[in-house]
């Protein structure tokens, strides 16, 4: 059986904020009727269908063509772990302005805490294997990290097409399995109610069988990043 795990309550950095943020998105998006929360005791996953339209998806996927490079972790650089090709889009961009605005309205987080969108594209055989989103202070790069807006509370996902076969979002330890679908969105908070890092919320992007897997992704911290 699998048991949530974290650091001890006085060595737990940014767990006042990130109890803040999580009540106020929770608060936010349990009001919003176009916001389906995931069923579960463990996480607080919300779906929201056709958050991005057809040619939305289409243009942030051209725009992801153009800065996608190999994918690096915070842990090891480039790794196994990780297969896909990342890139972080122009946040100056009329448009990326736009649709970042989208995101910081939907969950109501001061968009100074917002780091800059970043798109994944996963070509047949790629995939990135379970990890979570928040930051391990033992890991080498907290230092800096926690200086640069701390730690990551709230994830925000868009699928930006629909994937022939394979590609799909799994939290392993809760038995989801999410399929890609064009213009939804999913958001999970990396904490519990107390704001200590859940490892309940440990993902992976299974690997793409047929076809190629389009998605762009929003992380928000617990204070303004950069």
């Amino acid at each position: 059986m699998f048991k949530q795990t974290t650091t001890s309550p006085d060595t737990i950095p940014d767990q006042a904020g990130l109890a803040a943020i999580g009540a106020q998105v929770r608060q936010r998006l349990d009001a919003n009727p176009q916001a389906y929360r995931v069923p579960n005791d463990h996480i607080e996953l919300y779906a929201v269908g056709d958050f991005l339209d057809a040619r939305e998806c289409d243009r942030l996927i051209a725009m992801i063509d153009q800065v996608a490079q190999p994918s690096a972790t915070f842990e090891d650089g480039k790794s196994s772990h990780r297969t896909s090709y990342s890139g972080n889009v122009n946040p100056h961009d009329p448009f990326i302005k736009k649709v970042q605005r989208r995101f910081d309205d939907l969950l109501g987080i001061d968009p100074t805490f917002g780091e800059t969108m970043q798109g994944q594209r996963y070509e047949p055989g790629q995939e990135f294997r379970t990890h979570c989103d928040w930051f391990y202070p033992e890991g080498n790069y907290w230092p800096a990290e926690q200086k640069r807006g701390g730690q990551r509370s709230i994830t925000a996902m868009v699928f930006l097409n629909d994937v022939e076969e394979g590609g799909t979002t799994d939290f392993p330890h809760l038995g989801i399995s999410i399929a890609p679908q064009r213009g939804a969105l999913l958001i999970w908070n990396n904490a519990d109610r107390e704001g200590k890092p859940s490892t309940w919320t440990a993902h992976a992007g299974t690997p793409v069988v047929k076809g190629v897997k389009y998605i762009i992704t929003k992380w928000y911290r617990t204070r303004r990043w950069g």
